[in-house]
């Protein structure tokens, strides 16, 4: 059994929903990225993901394109990102995922990453711009060493599609709450409760809402109709303007308030 099973069930004994954090890595540093990752789960983190910075990405909103351009710049790679993993997992078994296009991956080669990412403590992957009936080598790779990947459920898709991506996903489902591109949002759909109902439905993988949710009011009412809630650009805009604040009391100013939210004793 991996991290990331182990958490869902541990929460799910406990009546409680997953706190996910999304940070772009190599931003503001890599180095920034480890340090801030055990404090995050002090304050509440459940699960982690790190965001691979790549020069063209089309899901991401204009928070998140800039911080991956941030990174990019400070020459953050792929193998430096694994080596950051590896280095928190000396300290935390807090389960990590990679999010990264397709492009990267193919770069650096499916078995070889497959390989690393295992060797480093990296639990699962989600590729916004991988559909669950392409690139077949890839996830031939990830099954050989067991690791997750985690697709996308838009609020367009249908029921047939729905079937499709929940028997391809392992690990959990990323339910995308809008249509468009990441980012925060002013409020969240009213049509977003019926919505996960519905999505809920073709699995039984816990089902996790991200994009748009970035006030911890946003964060308690997307969860009560799914099993955890992932927080991105909120916390990427964060970072950048608190640049200066210690990691620790970034996270108890910031993550704290998300995981109180949620019902969590922080």
């Amino acid at each position: 059994m991996n991290r990331i099973r182990e958490k869902f069930l541990d929460l799910k004994k406990k009546r409680g929903k997953a706190l996910i954090f999304y940070m772009t890595a190599g931003d503001p540093s890599l180095a920034a990225n480890q340090a801030l990752i055990p404090f995050l789960e002090k304050e509440g983190a459940d699960l982690i993901e790190l965001g691979v910075p790549f020069s063209d990405p089309l899901a991401d909103g204009p928070v998140i394109q800039a911080a991956s351009q941030r990174a990019l710049k400070r020459g953050t790679t792929l193998p430096k990102i694994l080596t950051l993993v590896r280095n928190v997992r000396k300290k935390s078994q807090i389960p990590v995922l990679l999010m990264s296009y397709l492009n990267p991956l193919m770069q650096y080669g499916y078995e070889r990453f497959a390989k690393d990412a295992k060797a480093a403590g990296v639990d699962g992957v989600i590729v916004p711009d991988l559909p669950p009936e392409e690139e077949r080598v890839f996830v031939r790779a990830l099954k050989g060493k067991k690791l997750d990947l985690v697709y996308l459920l838009a609020p367009t898709t249908g029921p047939a599609r729905r079937r499709v991506i929940a028997k391809a996903s392992s690990g959990f489902i990323y339910y995308v709450s809008v249509t468009g591109v990441t980012g925060a949002r002013r409020q969240i759909s009213p049509s977003l409760r019926p919505d996960l109902s519905a999505a809920k439905k073709a699995s039984r993988l816990p089902l996790c809402v991200g994009f748009g949710i970035a006030t911890p009011g946003q964060a308690k009412a997307a969860a009560a109709g799914a099993d955890g809630v992932i927080i991105g650009s909120a916390l990427v805009r964060a970072l950048e303007k608190n640049s200066k604040m210690s990691h620790g009391l970034f996270a108890k100013k910031f993550a704290a308030p998300f995981a109180r939210a949620l019902g969590k004793a922080v």
